[in-house]
């Protein structure tokens, strides 16, 4: 008598949305004024929470700048057509949208700049960010793999390298980036791979 039915779960329920909000709270701070001026209370006023709402899903600010640009880049990333070249050049379309955003180089370079005070920090960027874009890239190459159009000595691993620095090198180099850059490089980090025609 008086217990309550089982499966009921006590506290309240979890707010739809709490965690989306945070995180874009999250990454206009990042945006803004960067990793080591971003603000914890400032997040969580933005978001309508506790500084304690944040601490009880992101364990520290680098936990939480990380994932809020996880959640950016994992929500744009393009659906598998199953024509390998064609989804390369998608997800480099979509990465090159993501990094162009106002502010989107600019978050990545507040991260970097921490690597010797905070080595966490790059620990989860590394994690969350880098590898989650090279696994997207390496599916549709190791999926062109067992489709048998592309041998399985291909060195996809040098291909990624190419693929994702491109960006990077570009970016450095020159800032500006032709309409053709997505095609132009899959076409150059492809072409050398061992397809089979």
């Amino acid at each position: 008598m008086g217990r309550k039915p089982p499966g009921r779960r006590r506290g309240r329920p979890r707010e739809a949305g709490l965690d989306r909000r945070i995180l874009q709270a999250a990454l206009d701070q990042l945006g803004t004024l960067g990793f080591e001026r971003m603000s914890l209370e400032a997040v969580a006023a933005k978001a309508g929470v506790s500084k304690p709402t944040l601490y009880r899903r992101w364990k520290s600010k680098a936990d939480l700048a990380t994932a809020a640009l996880r959640m950016l880049q994992q929500s744009t990333f393009p659906p598998p057509t199953g024509n390998a070249r064609q989804d390369v050049i998608a997800n480099l379309r979509e990465f090159q949208a993501c990094l162009l955003r106002p502010n989107g180089m600019r978050m990545i370079g507040t991260l970097l700049v921490e690597e010797q005070r905070l080595p966490e920090l790059l620990r989860l960027f590394r994690e969350r960010i880098i590898k989650t874009r090279r696994a997207a890239l390496r599916r549709i190459l190791a999926d062109a793999v067992k489709r048998g159009e592309l041998d399985k000595r291909a060195d996809i691993e040098a291909a990624l390298n190419c693929l994702v620095g491109a960006y990077y090198a570009r970016y450095l180099a020159q800032g500006n980036f032709p309409a053709d850059w997505p095609e132009r490089t899959a076409g150059v980090a492809l072409d050398g791979l061992p397809w089979r025609r």
